[in-house]
């Protein structure tokens, strides 16, 4: 069947299904596997620091891949985010923009004509950024990691809420990674889900193996994960966060925010400058891995990119195919026409 919604006609991928930004590892080539596969590819500009590097990634992606991909420029992450703009706007590539507020790019983006989708935390976010003139919305529910906010609600409402507000093309995200949920997030209203934890666990995502099995090893059911993923920040610490928003820049300051949502006691002291995480093989141990959603409840293995997209968009066609209330409503249907 066609998986043709707004999302595929706005960005141009044969499937509504989007990459995650990876903050450090999210290269050209992991782009270029997932926009092969029908998908939309996604280059995390904050993982090449430059406007130099990231406009020879853009380029190095085009060479590699037929398929479509675009850019995310994350406020406080992205080193130089106005000028990695500008190389988005010279070479034409769609851009997704992620933060609490998208105020101070939306001008230009919309002045350049590019193709926009905002990601955010909340669905009054969404509403605000749909203002501004975005194309699309992300609104990653609790499930999901990533920046949180204490206001944050599970992905089912957070959908159902976001589609009744939204007139534009709604992207459901927060711990999807099967046919199952990206089936039920279309079915309540999404015209195409964003997935992270579940590429990260493939072959072409530049993680460490170990790290990768790690991954597909976690349980949902973990306390610490559990707790990292679903549970606010402790409010006395961000409390204290929020008051030293003045006293740092701002990429340094939100650094710090993230830690508190992530309960790091080590929030204070030990916010990393460069803005990047450390991806590697001290992901293996008693705890679970850290910077994942809940989405590792429906991961068991490591796979190709390839049948990762295959087996969801395969899987939602099977699981349409056997509901038999479809099939009976059809007959039903044609059975009353004229």
């Amino acid at each position: 069947m066609e998986w043709k919604t707004r999302v595929t006609d706005l960005l141009g991928c044969k499937y509504p299904i989007l990459e995650g930004a990876y903050a450090g590892i999210g290269n050209w080539r992991f782009a270029a596997a997932v926009a092969d596969t029908g998908a939309y590819g996604l280059i995390t500009a904050s993982a090449y620091r430059t406007p130099e590097k990231l406009r020879e990634a853009i380029g190095n992606c085009r060479d590699a891949t037929e398929g479509v991909f675009g850019v995310n420029l994350s406020f406080g992450v992205c080193p130089g985010i106005e000028e990695m703009l500008e190389v988005c706007i010279e070479q034409e590539v769609p851009v997704e923009t992620a933060g609490y507020k998208p105020d101070s790019l939306a001008p230009r983006i919309k002045e350049s004509g590019l193709t926009w989708v905002h990601k955010c935390a909340r669905v009054r976010d969404a509403v605000h950024a749909e203002k501004l003139g975005a194309d699309a919305l992300i609104v990653v529910g609790l499930e999901g990691v990533g920046f949180k906010s204490p206001e944050q609600l599970p992905t089912m409402i957070t959908t159902i809420q976001a589609v009744r507000e939204l007139e534009v093309p709604f992207i459901a995200a927060g711990g999807i990674g099967d046919a199952h949920g990206f089936l039920g997030a279309l079915g309540m209203g999404a015209e195409a889900i964003m997935m992270g934890t579940a590429f990260m666990a493939t072959d072409e995502c530049p993680l460490g193996e170990k790290a990768k099995e790690k991954i597909v090893r976690s349980s949902p059911y973990h306390p610490q994960l559990r707790s990292q993923v679903l549970s606010p920040p402790d409010p006395v610490a961000f409390k204290e966060a929020m008051d030293m928003r003045d006293q740092m820049p701002v990429e340094e300051w939100l650094r710090m925010v993230e830690r508190v949502n992530f309960k790091d006691p080590s929030w204070k002291t030990d916010v990393d400058p460069a803005g990047e995480f450390a991806f590697d093989d001290e992901w293996m141990g008693e705890k679970p891995s850290k910077l994942v959603s809940l989405a590792v409840g429906v991961l068991d293995r490591v796979v190709p990119v390839k049948e990762l997209v295959d087996g969801i968009v395969q899987g939602a066609e099977e699981l349409l195919g056997g509901w038999e209330f479809l099939k009976t409503r059809s007959v039903n249907h044609d059975s009353t026409g004229d």
